[in-house]
């Protein structure tokens, strides 16, 4: 038990015990003395002041019994603690006291030898001051005489430095040592004005001046010539200072001098700009695509285009032209700038000089000057910058911008408070907006070509626009080189290009936001050129570009829709459609993902970009239908003009017009299909194929023209049939279409079938005329029940169409049902 008490000992008790050593001499855990007040209470065990009888007094009054016999248990207790704690602290530091006993004992013995040590040494500095003040004694007589020989031995020697100063000033001369000459004529100039009354003096000083007149001719003939250093020109402009020449004159000169070595700088960089000589080429050339990679429907021929415009007609690039700029021109400004404030601005002026205020006259000019001078190699900059027409590669515009931005902070620091930075800043935002600008005008060049391609495309023999074995319609064999085989092949390529290009684009443009570009920092190219620049100025003006220009097909003019391919207006629904539904959304959180913007300003919003390219889809959709309604109308509409309907043979067959009609309105369907769903129809009836011949030849029609027949009765008739279009549903003939095959092949017909209605109404049928236009009708109402949504619409309008020429007839007799149904079938 005893052997496990020390390991389950008390941590406080531990460190009670290492303390007590601290705690004996009343200091704390840092070593210094305890400032807590002492305890005045006799009855506190622990303090000074403790009194034994007064405690057992108290004891005894307040304490029973048991508490007594309790408190002597504990206080017997804590004396054995005591005791243990006292006996570990000695054997725990019984090393330290030896050791301490064994240092008292040495200083003891080293302090004896140390007072010896000091009493020798106060015995031996007596002596020696008793020794210095025999010295002083002995020599007090002859100190006064070696003062006054030692004052007139250094004016003696300044006196020799006058009279062969203008010896001296001249040896510099030949050795063109002037400053050295400077020197010695301004350590002579304040004494040689003194005595100028003397005429030894006056000659000297007449001496003096002719010669640093010459000495300052000289300076300002070599600061004239400009062929000197710039250390040289530094030395020499502060040597003319000093010879008290106008501080504003030399400012001027020395400005002068770096402008016309800066100058030179200039003309070098505008030597490398050269104007682009109008031509062919270059114009051919600007209006081709921004990247290679991408191809959308290739020409027959499969030549590739490609976007890389040309580069500027400089002999440099703008990497280099800038780097040369850097390297010449600012380089030697900054260098212009620093000596010219360390001569007459940040140089202390004293005398008279300081009264002047040499250092804000001086300022003011420089600013003057750098200012001037910016502003040429700043135009020097643009106009290179505007050379930059390709867009092929963005990245060494990007670290030219940079390293001229770079650049220009050390004109900042140089010289606080001029506008240089600020001009610079702007400049490398115009470039970035300019660059925008190319990469729209590069997109919208990219989809008018890709447009260009699908058009080719569509007018290639080669290209099948519809399903294998649908018909042969829209063109042959589907053996095309790299062409694709069918609409929505060509939509898939037309729609991954262009967002290929928009991603392509959009990380070209990153480049001016990357971490490692030092004006990526600027506040501008954090907000609004991410917002305003790239979201707005370039992915929304792209979307909103491609809209309009869709829409721009639906302007045409003509029967048939001018040169617009239908096919090309019905691919362009589709397009729109799909960015309508994901393809915006998707470009515009890609925009926002990359550029981090922070949408302060008000943006277009993705709803307001979906809305517009629906209306572009449903506008296109609605002309592509009345396109093809149109061309099946025109057909349809020559054939009853061109045709005598009184005087015709008894119908044997189906017009050839007919079944044309039949066969382009089959090619129409399996190309809508291609791109769009099928719809929703109404529940057809099991005898759709049928019922033409009985709505025309039944009990119900022989009713309805019953009367017509009789000449008696064309009144009854009339009214008779204007009480059936009473209870029919109305027609809208030219009604938005809903993007399905169903809609749009109902929009087509009604088109077709309305037109087919009013010229009929416009002709004098006879017997045989009325009976080819039921076998017509019947023709058309076997085949084009099944492309609408409900078959009563093409009921109904054939219907009217046989009951129009019935109206029309001269000698109205309908052809029997039975003949009708053979006609057709053999057609």
């Amino acid at each position: 038990m005893e052997a496990e008490t020390p390991a389950s000992e008390d941590p406080g008790r531990k460190r009670r015990v290492h303390g007590m050593l601290k705690l004996y001499y009343g200091l704390n855990e840092e070593g210094k003395a305890d400032e807590e007040p002492q305890s005045l209470d006799p009855c506190d065990i622990n303090g000074p002041h403790f009194d034994p009888e007064h405690y057992l007094n108290k004891l005894r009054k307040e304490c029973s019994l048991a508490e007594l016999m309790d408190q002597e248990t504990c206080m017997v207790k804590q004396i054995r603690s005591l005791d243990s704690d006292m006996q570990t602290l000695v054997y725990e530091n019984y090393n330290k006291f030896i050791s301490a006993t064994d240092t008292i004992r040495k200083m003891k013995n080293d302090f004896k030898k140390m007072e010896d040590e000091m009493d020798c040494l106060s015995a031996n500095m007596a002596a020696i001051t008793d020794f210095s003040a025999r010295i002083s004694g002995t020599l007090e007589d002859q100190h006064a005489q070696i003062t006054k020989l030692s004052g007139v031995h250094t004016l003696l020697r300044k006196l020799q430095f006058l009279f062969e100063l203008p010896a001296r000033l001249n040896k510099c001369l030949e050795l063109q040592a002037y400053s050295q000459a400077v020197s010695s004529h301004r350590r002579a100039r304040c004494v040689l004005q003194q005595y100028s009354h003397m005429p030894s003096f006056k000659g000297i000083q007449d001496d003096c001046h002719a010669i640093m007149d010459k000495l300052a001719q000289e300076l300002r003939q070599k600061f004239r010539d400009g062929g000197s250093s710039a250390k040289d020109l530094s030395e020499c402009v502060e040597l003319l200072l000093q010879l008290d020449e106008p501080a504003e004159d030399l400012c001027e000169k020395y400005l002068n001098h770096a402008g016309s070595r800066l100058e030179l700088d200039l003309q070098s960089l505008e030597a490398e700009i050269r104007p682009s000589p109008p031509g062919p080429a270059l114009k051919d050339s600007s209006t081709r695509r921004p990247s290679p990679s991408v191809t959308v429907g290739s020409p027959p021929d499969g030549t590739a285009k490609t976007s890389a415009l040309p580069s500027p007609s400089s002999n440099t690039d703008i990497l280099e032209f800038i780097d040369r700029g850097c390297n010449e021109f600012v380089s030697s400004l900054c260098l212009v700038i620093t000596s010219y404030q360390e001569l007459f601005v940040n140089h202390a002026q004293t005398g008279e000089l300081a009264s002047k205020n040499i250092p804000q006259m001086a300022n003011s000019k420089l600013h003057a000057f750098v200012d001037d001078l910016a502003a040429r190699y700043f135009s020097l900059v643009e106009r290179r910058i505007k050379e930059e027409k390709g867009v092929a590669d963005n990245s060494l515009l990007v670290r030219a911008l940079d390293r001229f931005f770079r650049r220009l902070q050390a004109v900042a620091k140089l010289l606080p408070g001029s506008s240089v930075p600020q001009q610079g800043t702007e400049i490398v935002i115009r470039a970035a907006t300019e660059r925008v600008k190319q990469y729209l005008a590069a997109l919208q060049s990219f989809y008018m070509d890709s447009l260009t391609d699908v058009r080719q495309a569509l007018a290639t023999p080669r290209l099948s626009l519809a399903a294998p074995g649908a018909g042969s319609h829209f063109g042959g064999s589907t053996s095309g080189r790299d062409a694709p085989s069918s609409l929505p092949e060509l939509l898939s390529s037309l729609s991954a290009s262009i967002l290929n290009q928009i991603k392509s684009v959009l990380a070209s443009v990153h480049l001016f936001t990357a971490k490692d570009i030092t004006f990526s920092n600027k506040p501008y190219f954090k907000g609004e050129f991410c917002c305003q620049g790239v979201r707005e100025s370039l992915v929304v003006s792209f979307i909103k570009f491609v809209c309009q220009s869709s829409r721009q097909f639906c302007e045409s003019a003509g029967d048939k829709g001018g040169s617009t391919p239908p096919a090309l207006l019905l691919l362009l629904s589709r397009l729109c459609l799909d960015y309508e539904t994901s393809t915006i959304s998707y470009i515009l959180t890609l925009t926002d993902e990359q550029f981090l913007a922070q949408h302060h300003n008000p943006v277009t919003a993705v709803t307001a970009l979906c809305a517009e390219a629906r209306e572009a889809a449903q506008k296109l959709l609605n002309h592509y239908v009345k396109v093809q309604g149109l061309i099946i109308s025109q057909m349809l509409r020559k054939s009853v003009e061109t045709r005598d309907w009184v005087n015709t043979i008894e119908p044997r067959n189906v017009r050839a017009v007919m079944k044309r009609v039949v066969e382009d309105t089959t090619s129409i369907d399996v190309q809508v299909g291609l791109l769009y769903e099928e719809g929703v129809r109404k529940a057809h009836s099991s005898d759709s194929s049928k019922r033409t011949f009985s709505v025309y030849s039944s009990s119900r029609q022989q009713t309805r023209y019953a009367a017509s027949y009789t000449p008696s009765a064309p009144m009854d008739t009339n009214l008779l049939s204007n009480i059936h279009k009473l209870f029919s549903e109305r027609i809208d003939i030219f009604s938005s279409v809903e993007f399905n095959k169903v809609s749009v092949m109902t929009g087509i017909i009604k088109i077709s079938l309305k037109t087919f209605l009013e010229c009929v109404r416009l002709r004098t049928f006879g017997r045989y005329g009325l009976q080819q236009i039921q076998v017509d009708c019947h023709y058309l109402q076997m085949y084009l029940w099944r492309f609408v949504s409900d078959e009563n619409l093409v009921h109904f309008l054939l219907d009217e169409i046989v009951g129009s020429s019935a109206h029309r007839c001269l000698d109205p007799a309908p052809m029997e049902q039975s003949v009708i149904e053979v006609i057709c079938e053999r057609g």
